[in-house]
């Protein structure tokens, strides 16, 4: 099983200039927040029965997301005049591309839920037809039920996973069950854990310890947070968003942050463990959302429903690690041992959604500069 190194949520989460949300502080949904808000996009009328070889198809994907010769399954699958490929590294790089003003060019982008949120937010998607998406049946009921889009309005749920602790089993003189075995680890540990930099992430231990929310935005709240994570600076190896892992094989590192699906638990030797610390942790989600001004709506639709089908969804899984909420795609998947594919929906579900802050993303900017300058 191969496994890519994904930049998919760096640099770390921010404001994009004039989105600005009313957030349920504890994983709610969003609602507009009023003056100066940009009214949802209606749905347009599209024909079930387009000539798609009329249409083509432009994606913003992460490098190595879907496969290479995607492209050519899609037009020979679907017919489309042509299908390109764009990549973004970052959410924020997505984001520059789609809301830029006029036409992007993009008819599908992937994005994670709360860019998503963002975006629809701002009036620049289409609603999802699911009666153009058949392959939807192939979800599971959980994937419906994700904070930031209720009912898949106008997305649909690519990948997604949680955010835990990694751990050498053999290295530790005890499991770690709470974030506050990273944040104020046992001497043995001194100078051997990593956490992440990524905004929301590097805030999310110290919030979930102190028994915040992971969408909090209230100022004291953040204020408390940094205080910890400050307090556990001297006791870290560093910052780590995409090399924890082999930290861990190497015995550099004995536990770490990380996102299940770059736990390498898969290893040779069967001694590096993942766990939810016991106050609870994230649900983060990567969709797919079709663009308000695409020319290609059919197509998109299509080119989504395309994605759904089992054999072509269950490589995510089968190649980046990543669990999809596809229960037909899961269900052809045979997990090698170790693996962190198996964690259940409804375990998933326990997680708090990521959603979008708005404006208040800027107060996580700050936490994370004043963090790294002391």
């Amino acid at each position: 099983m191969s496994r890519f190194r994904f930049t998919r949520r760096l640099p770390a989460v921010v404001a994009v200039a004039g989105l600005a949300l009313a957030v349920a502080a504890c994983g709610g949904e969003s609602s507009s927040s009023g003056a100066g808000s940009a009214p949802k996009a209606e749905a347009d009328q599209l024909n079930p029965n387009a000539d798609l070889s009329k249409q083509s198809i432009s994606v913003t994907v992460w490098d190595g997301y879907t496969p290479k010769e995607l492209p050519e399954k899609v037009k020979a699958k679907l017919k489309v005049q042509d299908m390109k490929i764009a990549l973004h590294a970052t959410n924020e790089e997505a984001m520059t591309k789609l809301t830029a003003g006029g036409d992007s060019g993009i008819d599908v982008a992937f994005v994670s839920g709360q860019y998503a949120q963002a975006l629809n937010e701002q009036g620049l998607l289409e609603p999802i037809h699911p009666e153009l998406i058949p392959n939807l049946s192939n979800l599971y009921p959980e994937a419906t039920q994700l904070s930031y889009d209720k009912g898949n309005k106008y997305s649909v749920p690519y990948t997604w996973g949680t955010t835990g602790i990694c751990y050498r089993s053999d290295l530790v003189k005890a499991e770690p069950k709470s974030w506050n075995d990273i944040l104020n680890p046992p001497a043995w540990a001194d100078k051997k854990v990593t956490m992440m930099t990524t905004e929301r992430w590097l805030a999310l231990p110290a919030l979930k310890a102190l028994g915040y929310s992971v969408n909090t935005d209230k100022d004291d709240e953040i204020n408390k947070a940094k205080e910890l994570l400050l307090k556990a600076k001297p006791h870290l190896l560093g910052y780590d968003d995409t090399t924890f892992g082999d930290k861990l094989t190497s015995g550099e590192a004995v536990m770490v942050e990380a996102w299940d699906g770059w736990c390498p638990t898969t290893n040779e030797k069967q001694n590096i463990k993942f766990v939810v610390p016991k106050e609870g942790s994230d649900l983060w989600v990567d969709t797919m959302v079709i663009m308000k001004s695409s020319k290609n709506k059919e197509a998109a639709h299509a080119f989504i429903n395309y994605i759904l089908d089992p054999e072509i969804h269950s490589w995510a899984a089968e190649n980046i690690n990543y669990k999809v909420p596809n229960k037909a795609a899961m269900d052809r998947v045979s997990p090698p041992k170790g693996s962190l594919l198996g964690i259940k929906p409804a375990e998933l579900l326990n997680g708090e959604s990521i959603i979008d802050l708005g404006q208040a993303s800027t107060k996580f900017t700050r936490l994370s500069t004043e963090v790294a300058a002391q």
